[in-house]
């Protein structure tokens, strides 16, 4: 029988402490012997040197850990806004997500745009307010803000103390506390009419936290509630409650590993030996090493070797199958975003705006102009919407950036990775061109 996976994506603001709430899951989980901290760039899923120089994620990082009977493979992304091409490619693959949001900020600009998404594609989400231990934590001003801004949905299961300081601590509700029950009966009713009916009624036996279990984790499933912890990534308060949040109340997925051949790409990075690393998300039958498959645009190539996530990283495996996610060697044509087999996507398409802005980038050494141009396309390979272009009139090379931020982690990877100096010229804003009533 195949094992129950979730594949979660971990979201949030910059600075909200999303890569500090996924090392301590993997803590809590067992997975690693002792937190790692972004300010020391010690975190298991910023790996990059730049990322922990600057102590942001800049690509998403895939690992993994169980939850009694649930293996969990934990995605975390970017938060700064630049880099929202990473988030774009995750959210194809999840079956749940949290979004973390802090205490002391608040709703933020790049908190309502996941927010946006996650439900436009539906993804059934738990929210975690986070930094309760923080000078300056509201929960209610926070829970305000995620009804203005958020969703109307929105159930807190239960209550932070003493916030602002490192003795903040968060309980869970009991289903049957006035204040949880109220709030969920309100919310729950809107979509279960056996429930409502119940509600208009006073059949108050039927409305016990019990009977509210069920259509609370149906509803979340459903991406028709949120559900709302509190806690602290750094002292690890809420977060076993929220561990326990996400096994009950996001859903699962076994696959059909008996089906047709279907997955999705969702990241490419390059091995040491500068092969292509392909992550490939399954969602029905089995792909095991020197399989010959399909993928993008009636493309073919043989998978050499398989890394499955289990446990934490990677490890080498004969074959993956239904719900689970790996690394593929040996596909050289392949592409993100690439369907694999059967796969139909019908989440196709950008979920966010794509980049307004466009610098011509200029090697110090005009010798390298060649060496240049095949590195920047090795990059669009992870990141397809920075789009070099060449212009051969003008003899320049152009790419499309989101902002400086992710400008300038293009001129250090090309450094660092290539050994390749660059300039950017100025960027100007993209211009395009519509037929009038278009």
């Amino acid at each position: 029988m195949a094992r129950k996976e979730l594949n979660l994506g971990i979201l949030a603001h910059v600075d909200a402490g999303k890569t500090s709430l996924t090392e301590r899951l993997l803590y809590e989980a067992g997975v690693l012997k002792e937190v790692g901290s972004v300010d020391a760039g010690t975190t298991q899923t910023d790996s990059l040197s730049l990322e922990r120089e600057r102590g942001i994620t800049i690509r998403s990082a895939v690992t993994s850990f169980a939850l009694k009977d649930v293996h969990v493979n934990l995605i975390d992304t970017p938060g700064h806004p630049d880099f929202i091409a990473e988030v774009e490619r995750v959210l194809g693959v999840l079956d749940g997500a949290v979004l973390v949001i802090s205490a002391v900020e608040g709703v933020q600009p790049q908190t309502r745009v996941l927010t946006s998404a996650l439900k436009r594609l539906n993804v059934p989400t738990l929210m975690f307010v986070n930094k309760i231990d923080r000078r300056g934590a509201s929960a209610e001003k926070v829970l305000q803000a995620i009804a203005e801004r958020l969703t109307s949905a929105a159930v807190p299961m239960g209550v932070p103390h003493e916030l602002g300081s490192r003795a903040a601590y968060f309980t869970l509700f009991d289903l049957d506390e006035p204040a949880f029950r109220t709030r969920a009966i309100q919310i729950l009713a809107e979509h279960d009419e056996r429930l409502l009916a119940d509600y208009v009624n006073n059949r108050e036996s039927h409305l016990s936290g019990l009977h509210l279990r069920r259509p609370l984790a149906s509803q979340t499933a459903r991406g028709l509630v949120y559900p709302v912890f509190f806690g602290s990534a750094i002292t690890g308060v809420g977060v076993p409650e929220l561990m326990d949040g996400i096994r009950e109340l996001l859903p699962t997925t076994q696959g059909d590993e008996d089906g047709p051949l279907a997955g999705k790409i969702f990241k490419i990075e390059r091995g040491a030996g500068g092969e292509k690393l392909a992550y490939v998300r399954m969602f029905s039958g089995v792909i095991r090493t020197r399989d010959k498959i399909r993928f993008g645009s009636e493309l073919e190539g043989k998978v050499t070797s398989i890394a499955v996530f289990d446990a934490g990283p990677a490890i080498q495996r004969p074959s993956v199958s239904a719900g689970a996610v790996a690394k593929l060697s040996g596909l050289d044509a392949v592409r993100v975003g690439d369907a694999v087999g059967d796969f139909d996507d019908d989440q196709a398409g950008h979920h966010f705006p794509p980049p307004t802005l466009e610098s011509v980038v200029v090697s110090r050494n005009p010798a390298d102009r060649s060496r240049l141009l095949d590195a920047l396309v090795q990059l669009a390979e992870q990141d397809p919407l920075i789009n070099v272009r060449q212009d051969d009139v003008r003899d320049e090379i152009s790419v499309s950036l989101y902002g400086e931020v992710q400008k300038e982690v293009i001129q250090a990877t090309l450094a660092n990775d290539y050994g390749l100096e660059v300039e950017f010229r100025e960027a100007t804003t993209i211009c395009v061109e519509r037929p009038v009533g278009a």
